[in-house]
């Protein structure tokens, strides 16, 4: 799934590409990705036609075009949905759901929602052009300027659930995915089954560090690319998987100890971690048997 950085990459892309742009006509493909729009595809194509993009704007993994009417596109990209700027020209790809003809940009471009899984999806949020209310309660991000450091961690260190769990609490900080969340723990030499309530300040603090340092590096390499189903507007791929430290490396030495990198189980997911750096917390032990 899209985490924070490889979410900002589209954002930065669609800003650069279509703000100013004014839609000229909508035609949904598929109803399943506008099935939150509550007047169906007919209604999320008439409510948009003719209104002009301000911008491109996100919180946590959610991106929201403001409009000129005070509205917004408010989407989400689910496990595989790609925003992309095509020329008009371009053949339609496999997986294309909605398309925005778009006047007003460079070349006769247009706006493509694709999704091969169809988890992801787009609605109008009325007057969301500057927070989406219907994502209003989800917390700011470590890139977001307005992130308040010193709330997180207090939150963070009255908490008993496992550190990793409240990395991913997006009430409690958003954007941090599952593979991010494994590296800020690696790079902080912490398991994720170590419980919030059992870090010190000092710990906590790191750790948001190195959260948003991993970030930062990712954003850098234009995200991380698994496969063909994340790409940023113009189809490319990230590259920053050949930067991870534990995500997706079971059984590789680890790259400051040379233990073998353990996966378990993690909420229908997978978790990665080193067993000599990461010492799990007495709880998370398995038992000897007599």
């Amino acid at each position: 799934m899209p985490e924070l950085p490889e979410v900002e990459v589209v954002r930065a892309g669609l800003e650069r590409h279509v703000t100013g742009a004014t839609i000229a006509a909508v035609d949904v493909l598929h109803d399943r990705p506008v099935r939150r729009h509550p007047t169906g595809a007919s209604g999320f194509a008439a409510a948009l036609t003719g209104r002009r993009i301000e911008g491109a704007r996100r919180r946590g993994k959610y991106l929201w075009l403001p409009l000129d009417d005070g509205n917004a596109i408010l989407g989400h990209l689910g496990m595989s949905g790609q925003m992309l700027v095509q020329p008009v020209a371009a053949p339609a790809e496999r997986h294309l759901r909605v398309r925005f003809a778009l006047t007003g940009t460079e070349h006769g471009r247009e706006l493509r929602f694709v999704d091969q899984r169809m988890f992801g999806g787009l609605s109008v949020s009325l007057g969301g052009a500057d927070l989406p209310p219907e994502i209003a309660h989800i917390a700011r991000d470590p890139l977001d300027p307005e992130f308040d450091d010193d709330a997180f961690v207090a939150r963070l260190r009255k908490r008993t659930s496992g550190v990793k769990r409240l990395l991913l609490d997006q009430g409690l900080i958003s954007g941090v995915g599952n593979i991010y969340a494994d590296e800020s723990l690696w790079r902080a030499r912490l398991h994720g089954e170590r419980p919030g309530n059992r870090l010190t300040r000092a710990q906590a603090v790191e750790l948001l560090g190195h959260a948003r340092d991993v970030m930062n590096a990712a954003l850098a390499q234009g995200g991380t690319s698994f496969d063909a189903l994340y790409v940023n507007v113009n189809g490319e791929s990230g590259y920053f998987d050949r930067s991870l430290h534990a995500y997706g490396r079971e059984d590789e030495p680890c790259d400051r100890c040379g233990t073998a990198i353990r996966r378990v189980a993690f909420m229908n997911r997978s978790s990665y971690y080193c067993p000599r750096c990461q010492t799990a917390p007495r709880s998370a032990r398995p038992r000897a048997t007599a």
